[in-house]
């Protein structure tokens, strides 16, 4: 088990990277396909909102084969042969196509980890665990940004996407080698389905802030940071490539450290409401920043942005001891539908937002008005969130 959990790692590694590498491919696919930012913000949320819908499915296949076919045949299948997909493409649609069949082979890798933390460890390290598995699944977003950059120029963006599907065919099959499924619990067990899940009142006032807490900093870090830093700092892909590298370490930094906060101050519901919070405050910061200041400045208010809305797997910890034991499968998974469901959803809207804004707005201000939405969006969230049940193991 153990080998095959690392395994997971390497492809939540391809799967964080496959959400975030367009920010640092905009030049580059802009010039040779004449893909605009609209293009690939529609692209990037098809990959959101595909893994979303995956998830009901995907939960079903958890409870009922077990994680280890489940992941393997979508990931070898749709991670691979999208990845291929893509570095054959030819026009904006054929990116468009090749996300979602990426998003298809990644939508199963994080939850059959968080399905075997469930089944296999005690409930109080669940939160740790989680946010681990994130952490470290986070280098593949430090990898889609200055060594994806690095990558680009050196290779070409068609070899490095040849590369890629071959390295998630390999760890696909490593996957098949090494893991092993969780003990099944008798036939003749309770069952269920996610409608059952649907049911439980409690997980009403978690849903709109999941479906918000991931939004900017995924929207931010995975496609607005690169059009952001060209258009209003004059950014080349090598600085393009600096900022998303430390807006991700930033979120690397964030999983590590919202995974133990719920046992050290006793509560996850205020752990997560003030973290969000505070990328409330540093979107508002950004909205704030006069146009063409400074690019640091900018950057590290951006890393705050993507520290704070690392709170994704304490969320789901919150929300867990509610599901019962036979439905955990399809209840991490419906929490992952809201949670990368609202990123996709965002990335189209944002993306026919800034598609307005920019043609009836000075140069520069639609980002601003950019992240003034993204902070209203978390403050909605969090004017739900705030009446939830609190809940620890």
């Amino acid at each position: 088990m153990r080998a095959g959990l690392i395994f997971l790692v390497l492809g939540y590694v391809l799967s964080q990277f496959y959400r975030a590498f367009l920010a640092v491919l905009t030049p580059a696919l802009e010039t040779d396909l004449g893909a605009t930012s609209a293009d690939l913000s529609y692209a990037s949320g098809l990959w959101f909102i595909v893994f979303a819908v995956m998830q009901i499915p995907v939960g079903e296949a958890l409870d009922r084969i077990g994680p280890r076919i489940t992941a393997v045949v979508l990931f070898s299948l749709g991670g691979a042969g999208g990845a291929l997909v893509f570095a054959l493409a030819q026009t904006p649609t054929h990116i468009s196509y090749a996300m979602v069949l990426i998003g298809i082979g990644c939508s199963p890798v994080l939850m059959a980890a968080y399905y075997i933390f469930a089944k296999m460890y005690p409930p109080v390290m669940f939160s740790t665990l989680a946010g681990a598995m994130i952490g470290f699944g986070s280098l593949g977003n430090l990898a889609s940004s200055a060594p994806m950059a690095w990558a680009v120029e050196a290779f070409g963006w068609r070899e490095t996407m040849v590369a890629l599907a071959v390295v998630t065919l390999l760890v696909s099959i490593a996957l098949w080698i090494f893991m092993k499924d969780p003990p099944k619990q008798a036939a003749t067990g309770p069952r269920g389905s996610v409608l059952d899940l649907l049911k439980i009142k409690a997980l009403w006032l978690i849903f709109p802030m999941m479906f918000v807490n991931y939004a900017p900093a995924a929207g931010l870090r995975g496609l607005w940071v690169g059009p952001y830093g060209a258009d209003n700092f004059g950014a080349d892909t090598a600085m393009i490539g600096t900022m998303t590298l430390v807006m991700g370490l930033a979120m690397v930094a964030g999983n590590f450290a919202y995974g133990p906060m719920d046992r050290v101050f006793g509560t996850r519901k205020w752990v997560v409401f003030i973290g969000n919070a505070l990328g409330a405050i540093g979107c508002f910061a950004l909205f704030a920043l006069p146009l063409q200041g400074s690019v640091w400045i900018a950057t590290a208010l951006l890393a705050l942005v993507g520290f704070a809305g690392a709170s994704f797997p304490l969320m789901i910890a919150h929300a867990r001891p509610f599901f019962p034991e036979h439905l955990t499968g399809r209840g991490v998974t419906l929490l992952n539908l809201f949670g990368i469901g609202g990123v996709g959803v965002m990335q189209i809207v944002t993306g026919r937002l800034m598609a307005h804004w920019d043609t009836t707005m000075a140069s520069g201000q639609a980002y601003s008005f950019l992240f003034l939405f993204y902070g209203a969006l978390i403050c909605c969230g969090l004017a739900i969130y705030a009446f939830s049940t609190d809940r620890t193991d």
